[in-house]
């Protein structure tokens, strides 16, 4: 099993019983992967019957994080086994002990039975009360992991007990990243605010963030006024992000539905028609890849090029933002760059009027929607309009 020095020091703090151990880090920092590992070798070697739950803030970031590297490690160790593993209720069996994963939107859950061991992933993306919930329900160890951002309750109400350890990470203490992806990584060296949180574990303050007035929720709703699809083409560097957004009682509902790599046109036609998507649906995408929007309509499609103009980046972003947005639970992605998309910022620190380009691939999908169907515009201006005959 290959092991950072991030592992060595988890290990360490749980052998001298801390009760809080916290990582804080930069991205690719292996903290998370480390924590898993030292989880399966504590229950492995465990002389007595453990619980340990593995908690974030929704089953779909889970289901892409922790419990994708779980099966990894314990496959690598040629651990896994399907027999021990309980799709339904996310527990997996570990000889005399279980490992659990739910997530913190789960009332049943977070003030359900205790357990011995917990671990929160991604902590600054839950509620105080939440965790508290959890803490007093945990007999041992209390494992918090998180990229910081910004100060939040675990600075003031963790890291304060005299019985918490910080262990503090950057992609430089993970030995396994390729050279490439340090060096994707490297490039981003002159967004400041970026690399003092993701470069260099450090906390980072909330400030000049693009997108406002928006919430997370577990489902769209039934009925709504108008629907529409979303797209921004990816396809090696860069994921196809397709956003399903409706409009109901004048507040936008937005779901993600797709959000990968190596998706070309036709591939992205075939998987709008398995998500069953009604062939009469708008669907408005980037205008800078006429090609691709002919030969998804040639599929029968009703997909329009989004109504570029001067300044359409800040103007899709300024009608986005006049509406209230409720994300659902599933759509990590757009979450995730609704939280990370800022404005630049100057050598004095001063937000500028232009965002930066990264963090944005969902929010394009949406923003596209916004110029072309939520945008005034004179009725005299006419669309163009591309149907598969």
């Amino acid at each position: 099993m290959n092991l950072t020095s991030v592992f060595q020091k988890n290990i360490e703090a749980y052998n001298a019983r801390v009760r809080y151990i916290v990582n804080k880090g930069s991205t690719r920092s292996s903290k998370t992967y480390s924590v898993l590992q030292l989880l399966v070798f504590i229950a492995d070697y465990s002389a007595k019957p453990l619980v340990i739950s593995i908690v974030s803030e929704s089953m779909p970031h889970l289901k892409k994080g922790c419990i994708r590297d779980f099966k990894e490690i314990l496959s690598a160790k040629g651990y896994w086994n399907e027999n021990d593993w309980n799709a339904t209720d996310k527990i997996y069996k570990m000889r005399n002990s279980i490992i659990e994963f739910f997530s913190a939107d789960n009332p049943s859950k977070v003030h359900g039975p205790s357990r011995n061991i917990l671990y929160v992933n991604e902590c600054i993306n839950i509620d105080f009360e939440t965790y508290r919930q959890l803490a007093i329900r945990t007999t041992e160890t209390i494992f918090l992991d998180c990229n910081p951002y910004f100060e939040f309750w675990l600075d003031e109400k963790v890291l304060t007990q005299d019985t918490s350890t910080l262990i503090h990470s950057t992609y430089r203490d993970n030995q396994f990243l390729t050279d490439a992806q340090i060096k994707e990584i490297e490039s981003n060296r002159n967004d400041r605010d970026w690399w003092q949180v993701y470069g260099e574990g450090l906390t980072g303050s909330l400030r000049g963030a693009v997108i406002h007035n928006w919430d997370i929720v577990s489902a769209l709703p039934s009925t709504y006024k108008k629907r529409w699809l979303g797209i921004d083409f990816g396809f090696t560097n860069d994921p196809t992000a397709i956003v399903d957004i409706r409009l109901s009682d004048g507040e936008l509902w937005i779901d993600e539905l797709l959000y990968e790599r190596g998706y070309d046109n036709m591939m992205i036609a075939d998987f709008l028609n398995r998500q069953n998507i009604p062939r009469d649906t708008p669907i408005i995408a980037d205008s800078a890849e006429p090609k691709s929007i002919r030969e998804i309509a040639s599929r029968g499609w009703r997909i329009e090029p989004a109504q570029k103009g001067k300044d359409s980046i800040n103007t899709g972003i300024s009608i986005l933002n006049r509406y209230t947005k409720h994300i659902t639970g599933r759509s990590t992605n757009i979450i995730n760059e609704y939280r990370n998309y800022r404005w630049q910022t100057d050598e004095f620190g001063n937000a500028r009027n232009i965002p930066i380009d990264r963090y944005n691939h969902s929010i394009d999908a949406q923003r596209y929607v916004c110029l072309n169907k939520l945008l005034e515009r004179n009725t005299s201006l006419s669309y163009s309009v591309i149907r598969g005959k």
